[in-house]
């Protein structure tokens, strides 16, 4: 089963919106780890771990994010990162 750690950062009203917290639930629900925190700049990163399938999954659905949400730009990068336990925002 192939893993991987994609590191995401989301740009557009991503924040005051609870992107953060529906990534959280949508991550748990795929089984992917890693975390979404907001960025200065007003972008929200998104590091997530998992099944290379979980993961593509969730980076499709960061362009949606919860329904408040209006995304303009996800940039996607492949890294190489310690999987975390579970999946945090901060």
């Amino acid at each position: 089963m192939e893993r991987r750690c994609v590191k995401a950062l989301v740009t557009g009203k991503v924040q005051g919106v609870w992107y953060r917290r529906a990534t959280q639930e949508k991550a748990l629900q795929l089984g992917v780890t890693g975390h979404a925190r907001n960025l200065p700049d007003g972008r929200v990163e998104v590091l997530m771990c998992g099944r290379a399938e979980a993961v593509r999954e969730l980076g499709e659905w960061l362009w949606t994010g919860p329904p408040d949400a209006r995304v303009t730009h996800v940039e996607l990068e492949g890294v190489e990162a310690h999987e975390p336990d579970t999946f945090m925002t901060g």
